[in-house]
């Protein structure tokens, strides 16, 4: 109204900033991409371009040149439409940026945002937008920044000293965003050498000396080509591939700030993680965050305190407490899973919480999980609360000989499960560090392998149907080294067993 005085906009929050560390490796790093960016034009120039044939999906074909021929002029060619949306390629089963020259004959298929491909790279995309604002806003020093596990949105990790992001400081974190975007920047890619990569990044602590160059890329095969990505003022080691420019991101936000450990190592620096949601317009984003707000009234976290079931006590974080009312919900869930045990053939097994850790060394566990074990010394040995099922139905199983008249035998255990997570990444009932679940091992015979991963299967579909629950699938693999150990089995029947998984 006129002459009632406007509240003041949110004043910027104080922080420091490493203006001299900025000054000196943003120039340094234009400067060495463009130097080899320039070279490497240069030698794809000098390729003849000789005609290439690209084939799409539909089995129509188009006429290209190789080392010109990007797959935005294909996108260009079939229509305007998927041009201004197309996001990523996929060419021959790689995924491609839409600008990179096409180098042979190929398969290629165009994403757009509605296909998982084209989201995650757009994810992706964004949390370069947001490594970006980061780095020139607080001159922080940036470690990784992908999208999502979980397939939503994105996260940046970063040092910054003595510094603690919180919501107070989102709005100028999305500014520089939102100038990023504005700018159109393209994404422009190199490959480089181990040397130039170490020259490069060698003022970042995290990307050079302690951290990627060392930790990861010198643990990369020497056959393995190495990338950087440039949008604007940001050079990062990548591999990509990305969306065309920052100016397909018209939605920005972020959304909560926490600590995380360098590598996931609580030994190492306490780095601050920013998470961010992008879309390429603002009404999906308000949706988007509608959602959001609408899931916080049945955050399990807050209702299971509510209506008296559980809840979780500082004095013993990540480990809950199930209340008389949670604990009969609880039981009526065992009973229901025991119901099928019986009915699928299943023989329910009770297995000690603690086991010397020559087990874990065996099942290589020592070697590759211990630190999220919790570990302890009983008389001058050291023992490990077990993580998993896996080892100690192998020992009930080896304790006898067996006939292969008793096979399949099927080992069902709702075992007690300790896991040593990080503080920082304890959520709920679904990241903790004591559990129990609906856990089994199936030993069978070679003949065995289909039917009983089909009833597996079956018994999975069947009781997350049950509950109106969805889930994708992904085949893990174990060591054969490791098999052999526990199992004795025939030369072949390891690679026997999955090549049965992976072609039925």
């Amino acid at each position: 109204m006129p002459g009632e005085a406007k509240p003041n906009p949110p004043a910027a929050v104080a922080h420091p900033k490493d203006e001299a560390y900025l000054a000196t490796v943003i120039p340094k790093r234009i400067s060495l991409f463009e130097s080899i960016k320039a070279q490497q034009h240069a030698l794809h120039l000098a390729n003849p371009a000789n005609p290439i044939r690209i084939t799409l999906p539909d089995g129509n074909v188009k006429d290209g040149k190789k080392w010109v021929t990007t797959p935005l002029d294909i996108a260009v060619q079939i229509s305007k439409s998927l041009a201004s949306n197309a996001l990523i390629a996929e060419v021959n089963g790689v995924l491609w940026d839409m600008s990179r020259p096409l180098e042979e004959d190929c398969d290629m298929k165009i994403y757009t945002f509605e296909h998982d491909k084209g989201r995650d790279t757009f994810w992706h995309s964004s949390a370069h937008i947001l490594g970006q604002s980061l780095e020139m806003e607080y001159g922080c020093k940036l470690c990784i920044g992908p999208c999502t596990t979980r397939g939503e949105g994105f996260y940046y990790d970063a040092f910054y000293g003595e510094l603690s992001l919180n919501e107070d400081h989102f709005k100028q974190i999305e500014a520089g965003a939102a100038k990023a975007a504005a700018e159109k920047q393209p994404f422009e890619r190199i490959e480089v050498t181990r040397q130039q990569a170490l020259e490069m990044f060698s003022d970042n602590r995290f990307k050079a000396s302690f951290g990627s160059l060392v930790e990861i890329i010198n643990d990369l095969p020497e056959d393995k080509t190495i990338t950087v990505y440039r949008c604007g003022p940001l050079v990062d080691l990548c591999r990509g591939p990305h969306i065309p420019n920052t100016s397909f991101v018209k939605a920005f936000c972020c959304l909560k700030a926490s600590s995380a450990y360098w590598r996931g190592d609580r030994n190492r620096e306490s780095l601050q993680r920013v998470y961010g949601i992008s879309y390429p317009d603002s009404k999906r984003l308000k949706e988007y965050l509608r959602q959001l707000e609408e899931a916080k009234k049945y955050d399990h976290r807050l209702l299971g305190v509510k209506q008296e079931l559980f809840f979780c006590h500082p004095l013993s974080p990540g480990s809950w407490f199930f209340l008389p009312h949670g604990t009969r919900i609880y039981n009526k869930l065992m009973e229901f899973i025991r119901s099928q045990y019986r009915n699928r053939g299943y023989e329910e097994v009770v297995s000690p919480n603690i086991y010397n850790m020559q087990l874990w060394e065996t099942s290589g566990h020592a070697a590759n999980y211990k630190e999220n074990m919790f570990v302890f010394e009983i008389e001058k040995q050291e023992f490990g609360l077990k993580p998993m099922n896996c080892p100690g139905h192998c020992l009930m199983f080896e304790h006898r000989v067996r006939s292969y008249r008793e096979l399949p035998l099927r080992f069902a255990d709702f075992g007690v499960l300790h896991r040593n997570e990080a503080s920082g990444a304890l959520t709920g009932l679904t990241r903790v560090r004591r559990f129990q679940q609906d856990d089994a091992h199936i030993f069978c015979r070679e003949g065995q392998v289909k039917d009983e991963v089909r009833g597996a299967l079956d018994f999975i579909n069947y009781v997350y149907g049950i509950f109106g629950f969805t889930f994708d699938l992904k085949l893990s693999t174990v060591c054969p080294q490791i098999f052999s150990i526990f199992l004795h089995p025939a030369p072949d029947s390891f690679y026997y067993f999955f090549k049965t998984l992976i072609s039925n």
